[in-house]
């Protein structure tokens, strides 16, 4: 295929999976068609993202969109562009000008015949600039500062300091700034910054569907782990990452292969992003999780009564900075202005116009080098651990923890983020900006963030300091046997739940005046605690551990709070249930929590019933916790069917290693994407990547990788050239056009 902007052919070999192997003889013609190959086959997915992630989706869906775009559109990078794209390395902004020129490729072919994605939806692609890499929509919505400071401000309106500090784990104490009023944070103040980044969503196709969703919010986990040499039955590492996402179609990653003359290195990218985020090159591997660091902070400021455009900064008021931007909406000829506001502090995003308050979001990501993922770049020709440790300096959005493994052997772990240092306080509450005394006072650095070299156990492993997933994986590690490839698989589909095995044995004290629950307390009490397809037992569990958490936050709390707190401080109930105490319960604190228990019990068994038939009519756990990758074309029956993929019953829930969960019983997280890199031998490497690497209906790659992943499979990941060659479907040579 001739296509302008090559220096020199490249040959593009699609394995028999739909991983493109992609060789060129240049860095510049490498990325170019990384940019082409990725558009053409998920261009729909890249174009929604990119208007989602700008604050543009007003443009198409009308000015239902225009709230949310605007505060969208507060949150994205505006300092210096030089410093930006040096903080990634010297040569990102010639790799981001050649993928994006790759894309334009691509483009500009699909504006003449548009793929039928853009058809349905009503509009046509545009082309790209190097810029529209540089977003900061995915790193906000990951991170999550701001949105816990205003619960736990909420929190403490409720209960005041002390019972507040009581009741939320350790880790993170709320300190009481002085001069903040906790009660002036409501509800609203989160709302404002929830609709940062919200999903786009369709309510019509705009076009007739001629042949032929729901998007969840970005819910993030995983794990990843490694094992040493003296550890691997292979005699070198044996690393495993799965990233808990979204399980959506497209697939919120893409697998690639890419090699030029400095560049040999395969995994999972964003298909809107050049290189690999997650993989491993000639020498090193790696996998990631994301990381609670608190890189976000709220700010309440006074208002100067007389100048809503001024705030009070240590006894004057001081002018904030106002700039207007404008907004097409759909159906409009000419567009709508909007402002954006900054006091020294951050960005404006609420105003409370009775109290004269407004509030502010300080985040790193105003800092250069702070787009999601695109310092994985440097990460992507590091030769060794100590190099790739060095390489995570640019790594600084979105907070992640790291594992990896080179090929002499070395082992182990980093967290990599923008995290500040603050003074006065600790950041877990909202600070008064007046004041002066709650600034931030330079950055961390990688050795003062958490992390693991040379561990003498033989083994890392991060779980985003979930308590179940990684006391399971502790458990299983601290056994001191050996592992194979074929472990690590049957690791990442543990279903096994470390939280049952410690509540289950509570229920033996439930006594509850109705056989149909005590016979249901009789499975779990002969439940193996694995959370498979086929058990009754583990969907009254998962059911029951459901509705015990948010009993027990209802016993403390309000409604709104209860459901919150339950998301956020999940790990408090196991030790609360465990060791009660007047903390949680009153009374007689063990009578109290089996009475409690019992009420559970009896609450999910009539929920249970409710599905679809007795406890005991031999329904399973996978009937009802089934995923389906969702589409969001897939608003008709006929869309369905051309775009959806699934159901299938998944194992699991959101505390086993096999981390699956989502709203009420359906499961829209989990691990789309997983692999184990085997470093003895490249070729032995293994990946999953449902459904598919393709976002169009009409390619055999759209959905062909499900049935793989539903069934717990894996296939190849092919590394060297005659393993490359010996998987291959097809061969594309892209040539210069004369």
């Amino acid at each position: 295929m001739a296509v302008d902007g090559l220096s020199a052919p490249v040959r593009v070999v699609r394995d028999r999976f739909g991983v493109p192997h992609i060789t060129a003889a240049t860095t510049d013609d490498l990325f170019f068609a990384q940019g082409y190959v990725q558009a053409g086959d998920r261009l729909f997915q890249m174009d929604l993202r990119r208007r989602a992630v700008q604050g543009r989706l007003a443009e198409v869906f009308g000015v239902n969109f225009a709230g949310r775009d605007a505060a969208t559109r507060r949150m994205q990078y505006r300092g210096d562009l030089e410093a930006e794209w040096a903080s990634y390395g010297s040569d990102t902004r010639a790799i981001a000008t050649a993928f994006v020129r790759g894309i334009n490729a691509w483009v500009a072919v699909a504006q003449e015949r548009p793929p039928q994605e853009f058809v349905l939806a009503g509009w046509r692609p545009e082309f790209w600039r190097p810029e529209d890499l540089l977003n900061r929509t995915d790193a906000f919505t990951s991170a999550d500062g701001a949105l816990a400071e205003v619960f736990r401000a909420r929190l403490v309106a409720s209960l005041g300091i002390a019972r507040a500090r009581a009741l939320l784990p350790a880790e993170i104490p709320p300190v009481m700034p002085a001069g903040l009023d906790p009660q002036v944070v409501t509800y609203a103040v989160g709302d404002a910054l929830r609709s940062v980044g919200t999903a786009p969503f369709f309510i019509r196709l705009d076009a007739p569907l001629s042949r032929s969703v729901r998007l969840e919010p970005d819910l993030t986990g995983s794990n990843a782990w490694v094992v040493s040499a003296r550890r691997s039955a292979t005699g070198a590492p044996l690393l495993a990452t799965d990233p808990h996402r979204t399980l959506a179609n497209p697939s919120l990653r893409y697998l690639v292969h890419l090699t030029a003359p400095g560049w040999n290195v395969i995994g999972a990218t964003a298909p809107w992003l050049p290189g690999v985020v997650i993989g491993h090159n000639d020498r090193v591997a790696w996998g990631m999780t994301s990381f609670p660091a608190d890189v976000q902070n709220v700010y309440v400021e006074r208002l100067n009564p007389a100048n809503r455009h001024q705030v009070e900064d240590r006894g004057r008021w001081t002018n904030t900075t106002v700039v207007t931007e404008s907004m097409w909406l759909k159906g409009r000829t000419v567009p709508i202005t909007f402002d954006l506001e900054y006091t020294p502090r951050g960005v404006v995003f609420a105003v409370d116009s009775e109290k004269n308050l407004a509030f502010v979001v300080r985040w790193s990501g105003a800092e250069p080098g702070t787009a999601g993922e695109l310092a994985s770049l440097a990460l992507n020709r590091t030769a060794s651990a100590a190099e790739f440790r060095a390489a995570l300096e640019r790594w600084k959005m979105p907070p992640a923890e790291f594992v990896f493994a080179d090929r002499d052997g070395v082992i182990g772990s980093q967290v990599a983020a923008r995290v500040p240092i603050r003074s006065g306080w600790n950041g877990a509450l909202p600070a008064p900006g007046w004041t002066g005394a709650f600034e931030w006072k330079g950055w961390r650095t990688l050795d003062e963030l958490p992390h693991d070299a040379r561990p003498a156990a033989g083994y890392v492993a991060s779980a985003n300091r979930s308590l179940a997933r990684t006391g399971r994986l502790h458990d299983v590690f601290e056994s001191g046997r050996t592992f194979t490839l074929d472990d690590f698989k049957d690791l990442q589909h543990d279903v096994l739940s470390w939280t049952a095995e410690r509540l289950v044995p509570l229920v033996v004290r439930v006594r509850v005046d109705r056989e149909d629950v005590m016979r249901a307390r009789q499975q779990l009490l002969s439940w193996d605690r694995k959370v498979t397809t086929d058990s009754v037992a583990a969907a009254i569990y998962v059911t029951w551990e459901r509705t015990t958490r948010r009993m027990m936050a209802e016993q403390r709390l309000e409604s709104d709070l209860a459901a919150e707190f339950v998301s956020r401080a999940g790990d408090v109930f196991v030790a609360a249930l465990t060791a009660p105490s007047r903390r949680w319960f009153d009374g007689d604190v063990i009578r109290s929590r089996d009475a409690l228990l019992g009420r559970a019990l009896t609450a999910a068994v009539d929920e249970l019933r409710a599905q679809g038939g007795p406890v005991e009519a031999g329904w399973s756990w996978g009937r009802l916790h089934t995923t389906t990758f969702g589409h969001p074309l897939a608003i008709t029956d006929a869309a369905r069917r051309l775009f959806a993929v699934g159901p299938f019953a998944r194992a699991g829930y959101a505390d086993t290693l096999m981390s699956t969960s989502g709203p009420g019983f359906e499961a829209t997280v989990g691990a789309s994407f997983s692999a184990i890199f085997d470093l003895a031998d490249w070729d032995r490497s293994v990946a999953q990547n449902a459904p598919g690497q393709s976002g169009s209906p009409a390619s055999p790659h759209f959905g062909d990788l499900a049935k793989l992943w539903a069934a717990g499979e894996y296939f190849p990941l092919p590394f060297s050239e005659a393993a490359v060659q010996a998987q291959a479907e097809s061969v594309l040579t892209l040539v210069p056009a004369r």
